[in-house]
Parts: structure tokens; C-alpha cells; sequence
């Protein structure tokens, strides 16, 4: 309790310190450190472009076994009939993790970014603040009818992802969109009442960490020789391709929900 009061005290002091005594001084540093970072980051990636290979070389470091290896063995590997959801979530599954990660973090960023010293949450504060859209029959009325289509159509893409083109990434923003029709339809004030931000918060942590701990459970056992006991199933099936299609479901339910919250937070068109 005593270490809470005295970061809290400390942060305040902070804040009186930058944004009262020296405003401008900050504002200057700010600017300047965010075109230092900027200027930095364009350089490295444009070192980076010169030393890329020519284009369609025979020698390019993209033509190698490891295309030969996705394309020949994929369905065997991996069970999955879509070699890009096998290369995405099983070959390559953290890299994808990461990504996920990525989108959960960006939310919390915005989150920190718009939060101030003694006001609460930005999300609950903006939902009181929000506008309710105009009395629309026809905006209603074409969503009524095109948001369940639209969820059930991402829940199809995400479901079906090893086994046709889609997964988690396609059906969860076909989803998020259902979510933010839905909210600009009837207001957010009402999608508010069935996904809040806390259930966003504790949808996304379950999933990362289901999916963080299958892969790590997947990728030890292989390391070490040893069978993970997860079947593969029969290739075409819906229950197959190992956790692909688990692992599909977990990254659908993170990208339909940071959609749907970065809507919500940018909504009024400012970032305070």
C-alpha cells in the first residue's frame, strides 16, 4: 500500500511537472525524439532493401528446400489441406503468436495513450461521452439483416481456415466488421451491453495463453523426440489438422476483438 501512494504521489508530481511547469520545453522534446525515431527507423529499412537479392534471382534465398519442403510435405506435417494455414500456424506458429500480440498490445497502447493522471478508463469514458447514431430505420434495418450473415460467415472463414483459403486472421476481421456495423447501427452504448472490455480483455489473455502454452507444449516435444499425442485427423475433415483449427479460433477471437476496440477508442475522431 505504502509503495501504491508513492508511485501514484510520484506520477502525479510527473505530471504537474511536464504539463504544467514545462509544457513547451516537452513539446519540443517530443517532437524531436519522434522524427530522431522516425528518421532512424526509415533509414535501417532502407539499408535493409539494398541488401536484398535481385528479383526472381535462381539464386534468391526464397528458392531453397524450404519451399520444397512447405509444398511436398505440408499435408503430411502439418494435416491440413490449406499449406498456408500449416506454415502459418504450425512451421512458423510464433511468428504468428507474435503477431497476435501485436494486435492486444496496440489496443493496450492506444489505452495508455489516452489515459490521464486521476480520470478513469478511456474506453468507459468515452462510451459516456459517445454520441448514439441518428434514429436510421434504413441503417437498422440492413443491419439487422447483415450482421448475423456477417458473423456467421467469419465464423466460417475462421473455422474453415485449414482446409480452405481464410483462418483466423480473414474470418476474425470479417467478424470485428459484423461488431463495428453493429455498433454504428445501434450505438455502442448497446454492442457495450454484450461485449465490454472486459470481456475483450479477458477473451484475448485466454486465448494468447492457450495458444502460447499449446505450441510451447508442440514445439518441446518435438525438440526433444517425442509424440505429443495430438491427432492429426483424416486431411479434409473438419476435426483435423491437429490444433490448427484451435489455434484458428484463438487468433479470430484477438483480431474480431482489437477491431472492434480500436473502433471504439478512435470513434470520435481524436486521440483525447
Amino acid at each position: 500500500m505504502f509503495l501504491s501512494d508513492y508511485f501514484d504521489s510520484l506520477e502525479k508530481r510527473w505530471h504537474k511537472f511536464q504539463h504544467e511547469t514545462h509544457p513547451h520545453f516537452f513539446g519540443i522534446l517530443y517532437r524531436i525524439m519522434a522524427i530522431s525515431v522516425c528518421l532512424f527507423v526509415v533509414g535501417v529499412l532502407l539499408y535493409t532493401i539494398t541488401a536484398l537479392p535481385p528479383f526472381g534471382s535462381p539464386d534468391n534465398p526464397t528458392s531453397n528446400e524450404v519451399v520444397a519442403k512447405y509444398i511436398e510435405d505440408g499435408l503430411q506435417d502439418t494435416g491440413a489441406t490449406n499449406i498456408v494455414a500449416g506454415i502459418i500456424l504450425d512451421y512458423r506458429a510464433f511468428d504468428t503468436f507474435g503477431e497476435s500480440c501485436v494486435l492486444f498490445v496496440a489496443v493496450l497502447s492506444v489505452i495508455i495513450i489516452l489515459r490521464h493522471v486521476g480520470e478513469p478508463d478511456p474506453y468507459d469514458q468515452l462510451l459516456r461521452e459517445m454520441e448514439e447514431p441518428r434514429h436510421d430505420i434504413i441503417m437498422k434495418k440492413s443491419a439487422l439483416l447483415l450482421v448475423p450473415i456477417s458473423m456467421m460467415f467469419g465464423i466460417y472463414v475462421v473455422v474453415n481456415g485449414h482446409l480452405s483459403p481464410g483462418g483466423g486472421f480473414s474470418g476474425g476481421a470479417i467478424i470485428g466488421s459484423a461488431l463495428i456495423m453493429y455498433a454504428s447501427a445501434y450505438g455502442t452504448k448497446k454492442a457495450h451491453e454484450f461485449y465490454s472490455f472486459d470481456i475483450y480483455k479477458r477473451i484475448v489473455f485466454f486465448s494468447l495463453l492457450f495458444y502460447g502454452l499449446a505450441k510451447g507444449y508442440v514445439f518441446f516435444m518435438a525438440a526433444n523426440h517425442l509424440k505429443t499425442g495430438i491427432p492429426k485427423g483424416i486431411p479434409g475433415s473438419i476435426f483435423s489438422a491437429g490444433l490448427i483449427l484451435p489455434l484458428n479460433i484463438c487468433v479470430g477471437l484477438v483480431v474480431s476483438g482489437s477491431m472492434y476496440v480500436l473502433f471504439v477508442l478512435f470513434s470520435k475522431g481524436e486521440m483525447a
